[in-house]
């Protein structure tokens, strides 16, 4: 009850935190919408010769002098489903950073939403809430993370199909073998993705020393070091270890792995998303939306 109402203080602001950060990236950011295979309406054009007559649209044509082709929108990248880890490690922040990783987490989430909904995008929270393209995306992917039941590092994957995009954004530092087998099953249904882990700076430079007591937030479990700067070494390979597994992970997947530090500024993962995303929409559009 108390992460869920400090979440909820904060969302206000975590809000306007994303929509700033998404206008100051916004620039450089396009929409992936484009003609193709699919179902959904786009937008009519003006006939070309050399077309075959049988892709007139006969009934928008005879409004006017000028014949016109009807296109659908190429649905591979039309989905986007979004998911931030909230469950209690998330809320970690050291005095090395102004923020915590659930609060950064959060705001990507939102940015991100707010910035793909501008451009058509349907945005959907896997599990939680179906893809919806609108332009109150982020409004909507916050409300529905104020109301979720039981915070999870890793979301429902039923909905979750090919000619989707998945973006996940947690620390990744739960038991890998659950990572794995979530990717696994989720890039064999044919959908893309990227794994953006954020971390806090102090869980990269461990600058501990003498006597400390480490507490689990999510198990209560407690462990005290009498020299802990003699576990600093070990704890830095060990964390080196993890983020090369998921690099791995990722690529094994053909997915993108992001690695972010709650010091720097949220737009750096933002821009590095709408490139792996944009990259991604692009070869697909070459294999004419096929996997």
């Amino acid at each position: 009850m108390g992460e869920a109402r400090s979440l909820a203080d904060a969302m206000p602001e975590l809000l306007v935190d994303a929509r700033h950060i998404g206008n100051t990236v916004s620039a450089g950011w396009h929409g992936r919408r484009r003609s193709g295979p699919g179902e959904t309406f786009w937008q009519f054009r003006p006939f070309s010769m050399g077309e075959p007559a049988r892709r007139i649209d006969w009934r928008r044509s005879a409004r006017d002098d000028h014949l016109y082709v009807r296109e659908r929108e190429w649905e591979a990248a039309h989905t986007l489903w979004l998911w931030a880890d909230l469950s209690p490690s998330m809320a970690f922040r050291s005095s090395l950073s102004r923020t915590s990783k659930r609060d950064r987490a959060v705001v990507l989430l939102l940015a991100l939403a707010d910035m793909l909904a501008s451009t058509g995008e349907r945005i959907g929270l896997p599990g939680v809430t179906r893809p919806v393209s609108d332009r109150n995306a982020a409004e909507r992917v916050a409300d529905a993370l104020l109301h979720l039941a039981k915070p999870a590092a890793l979301p429902d994957s039923s909905g979750i199909r090919r000619f989707s995009d998945v973006v996940l954004i947690a620390d990744f530092l739960d038991p890998l073998e659950d990572t794995a087998r979530w990717v696994t099953h989720v890039a064999g249904t044919g959908a893309r993705g990227a794994l953006v882990q954020v971390l806090d700076p102090i869980e990269e430079s461990f600058p501990f020393d003498g006597r400390v007591e480490f507490r689990d937030p999510e198990t209560g479990l407690k462990l005290t070091t009498g020299r802990a700067e003699g576990w600093r070494q070990a704890y830095q390979e060990r964390l080196a270890a993890r983020k090369d597994a998921l690099r791995q992970l990722a690529a094994r997947a053909g997915w993108s792995y992001i690695l972010h530090h709650t010091d720097r500024s949220a737009t750096e993962p933002l821009l590095m998303l709408h490139e792996r995303l944009s990259g991604q929409a692009e070869a697909r559009g070459a294999r004419g939306g096929r996997l």
